[in-house]
């Protein structure tokens, strides 16, 4: 078997090393280059196009990322080509249910109602590598990701997980935050009812957030669902007592009378905001993962190509096709040297 040629981190001519050794210094140390093992395409997967090439189906703004990707790819791999269709991380985990994608590249968890398809049509639940973040800010005119927002002269320093689950769902074990004088306020606000905002809970983005994040349990009745996200930051910006928890957006495109509040993961744990840094070192609660959804059976080794594929997005290269993306409109945001571990033992456990 012919020797496979090893990529260089010199090849990633559009970051400098000097730049990207000074990037990744809050994570320790650089990620290991990629050492390319050989794979062919298997022509009988359903994901092969008539023409040969494999289909990949996810998220419109990961195209830039996913063609860089496969660009490094092929070159370590001749004669494999790619067909992309990215039309959306709503796209993503149907063609992967389907077997129309080699994996499904979203940036975010998937929702339940794809969840509960993948799983009636194969019995398992499909596994989710993570490759990096989706977002970081504020900085506008780019969109901040998931955050709770509070009236802008609200003095709430920030919320655990917890209690933020507490104000915007009913039925948690400790019970339910109703008053700003539950989290310590006092003046004005002490009496004062908390009025908690969000989108439609119809299976988007409420009703994912609300599962993976909130416990699971229903909105409380003090949660008004507005139309869309300009209209809950208005809400927000016209309410001193307002709350609201939302997905991406540029807030202050709407009104400059609202902030961003900092987040904890544990009650006695450090506030942190979705600034780079702090998305990069995995502080920021809501920070919504860059993932690659495959569909791996149990008991069986993951698709040889898709492993592969995954290998090179968690390398060295990989890693700074994401790193050059941090002033994009997307803004991407690589792995920190402890979570790229662990999602390097995850890969070779499947």
């Amino acid at each position: 078997m012919p020797t496979m040629p090893t990529f260089s981190l010199r090849l990633v001519a559009a970051l400098p090393l000097a730049l990207w050794a000074g990037a990744a210094a809050a994570a320790d140390t650089l990620p290991a280059p990629y050492q390319p093992l050989p794979v062919a395409v298997a022509p009988d997967q359903p994901y092969v196009l008539r023409d040969g090439s494999v289909a990949i189906v996810g998220n419109d703004g990961l195209e830039d990322v996913i063609k860089q990707f496969n660009a490094l790819f092929v070159k370590t791999h001749p004669g494999v080509r790619f067909s992309l269709r990215m039309e959306g991380s709503s796209a993503g985990m149907p063609a992967l249910t389907a077997g129309a994608t080699a994996f499904a590249p979203l940036t975010r968890d998937m929702w339940p109602g794809d969840r509960s398809a993948f799983r009636q049509v194969h019995g398992y639940d499909a596994t989710a590598i993570r490759i990096g973040y989706n977002g970081h800010g504020p900085r506008p005119p780019s969109k901040t990701p998931p955050a709770v927002y509070v009236h802008a002269a609200n003095p709430l320093p920030g919320l655990s997980l917890e209690q933020l689950g507490r104000v915007f769902t009913a039925g948690a074990p400790r019970g339910d935050i109703n008053l700003w004088s539950q989290l310590g306020l006092e003046g004005d606000y002490a009496q004062r009812r908390i009025h908690a905002y969000g989108l439609r809970d119809d299976g988007g983005f409420a009703t994912g957030i609300r599962i993976a994040r909130l416990g699971g349990r229903p909105f409380a009745i003090k949660y008004e669902a507005l139309r869309d996200r300009e209209a809950v930051i208005k809400a927000v910006a016209a309410d001193p007592y307002g709350i609201a928890l939302l997905g991406w957006i540029d807030a202050a495109r709407t009104s400059a009378a609202v902030r961003v509040l900092p987040l904890a993961a544990a009650d006695d744990g450090a506030f942190h905001g979705p600034s780079y840094d702090e998305v990069r070192r995995g502080e920021y609660p809501l920070s919504a993962a860059v993932q690659f959804y495959v569909n791996r059976a149990p008991g069986k080794p993951l698709d040889p190509l898709v492993r592969e594929y995954l290998r090179l997005a968690l390398s060295a290269e990989g890693q700074a096709i994401l790193e050059r993306q941090r002033d994009t409109e997307e803004g991407y945001v690589p792995l920190d040297a402890k979570a790229l571990q662990a999602e390097l033992k995850k890969l070779e456990g499947l």
